[in-house]
């Protein structure tokens, strides 16, 4: 809903209406523990739900998270969940040993080891052609329908090898965004591992750790990365594509498989 605005400009003063990007606390509860409670913004939550369970590593596909249900309360949103898996077992300590965690990092001695916990490989994987970059941030815009109406939201989208966009989500959180598009592509039952994950966020190492354990091969982002972000990507085996524009890309690890 847009809301009444003044615009100051030159020594003059104008009326405007704008939409404010909708943001709210989501809680997680996973087999009745209440894992996290993140700001984000209440669309797609179901994917947001198993994308997030994906990242931590508490299910591996959406056959081990099931009975999802989402339900607004009067301060929020809370998302429940039953996970079946191998995750169900790490579940309880967990919840036992997150200290502190926000959207932007972890807090706490426990996690400070985790953070050094290597990555998963990523498989191989043939190099990406700039052009399909280039096609997919021609692109991405239009797409961006949340973004387009409010100026303050993240997208995470799914590009193909020749640079469509297969599936995007937008959130007020970019690390929110990219679990919303792992979460999306896994009840779709397709893989990221082909093409090449495309994120607006801020490349840091959360979002390359999310791109990895999502499964994709390659991730290309619209800013420069920090330093702890290029270390994993490259341990990994992560191909990472940074400061990407319509006619231009800073290729930072090529790891992709050459005859």
């Amino acid at each position: 809903m847009a809301r009444a605005v003044e615009v100051l400009k030159d020594g003059s003063r104008a009326a405007a209406a704008r939409e404010w990007v909708p943001e709210a606390p989501v809680a997680l509860e996973f087999n009745g523990l209440s894992y996290a409670v993140m700001m984000a913004t209440p669309a797609d939550l179901g994917d947001f739900a198993l994308g997030f369970a994906i990242a931590e590593g508490l299910a591996a596909d959406p056959r081990e998270m099931i009975d999802i249900a989402i339900t607004e309360v009067e301060k929020g949103w809370i998302v429940r969940a039953s996970l079946t898996g191998l995750g169900a077992e790490q579940l309880g300590e967990r919840v036992r040993t997150r200290v502190a965690e926000s959207s932007c990092g972890l807090c706490g001695i426990e996690n400070l080891e985790a953070v050094a916990k290597p990555l998963p490989p990523v498989p191989a994987h043939r190099t990406l052609d700039p052009q399909a970059i280039f096609a997919a941030i021609a692109a991405l815009g239009p797409l961006q329908a949340l973004g387009q109406r409010t100026g303050a939201a993240h997208a995470a989208a799914w590009c193909d090898d020749n640079g469509a966009i297969g599936c995007i989500r937008e959130d007020v959180g970019r690390h929110n965004a990219l679990d919303k598009l792992v979460g999306a592509m896994a009840l779709a039952g397709r893989s990221l591992e082909a093409g090449f994950v495309l994120s607006t966020a801020r490349c840091s190492y959360e979002i390359v750790e999310k791109a990895v354990c999502g499964g994709a091969t390659a991730l290309v982002t619209l800013s420069l990365p920090t330093s702890m972000a290029v270390e994993r990507a490259k341990a990994a085996g992560l191909s990472l594509w940074v400061l990407a524009r319509g006619d231009s890309v800073l290729l930072v690890n090529d790891a992709s498989s050459r005859p």
